[in-house]
């Protein structure tokens, strides 16, 4: 039985294969998309820690915890050669002030963080927080990383 089986229906697939041959294929193949979806997964990963801030600026490190954030705060830099930047933009002390209120939408309820790198001068930093006080800025933060190890 088992012999007939095999014979009878072996003619038969044989036909119906090589007719399936001849059919256009109506199935999608995802493969390819999956696999360019992975790259940009990957690359969105890779790229994003490196878009939240275009200053480099080598943070100190202190065992406090992080702040909870409800809005994205504005970011003021100071690199170790003493140049100010605000997000991107670099600022002259003077003008920090006036570039900062016209980008803040909160006004003196703007979050401000204050991003000052290990090696600047801490008088510039001071005036920095300075000025930003004196024009009525309540929130300001200092950025620091977490401290790694004992």
């Amino acid at each position: 039985m088992g012999a007939r089986l095999a014979g009878g229906g072996g003619g038969g697939g044989r036909r119906r294969r090589g007719h399936r041959n001849n059919a256009v294929m109506a199935e999608i193949n995802v493969t390819p998309f999956v696999d360019v979806i992975l790259v940009l997964l990957i690359i969105f990963m890779v790229s994003a820690p490196l878009l939240t801030s275009g200053v480099p600026i080598d943070l100190p490190e202190t065992q406090a915890k992080a702040l909870s954030a409800d809005t994205e705060p504005l970011t003021v830099s100071v690199r170790s050669d003493g140049k100010i930047y605000l997000q991107d933009n670099e600022v002259t002390p003077d003008k920090l002030v006036a570039t900062l209120q016209a980008l803040g939408k909160d006004g003196p309820e703007q979050r401000i963080f204050v991003r000052g790198d290990k090696t600047a001068d801490y008088g510039t930093i001071m005036q920095v927080m300075g000025r930003l006080s004196e024009a009525g800025y309540k929130h300001i933060g200092l950025v620091t990383l977490e401290e790694t190890g004992g």
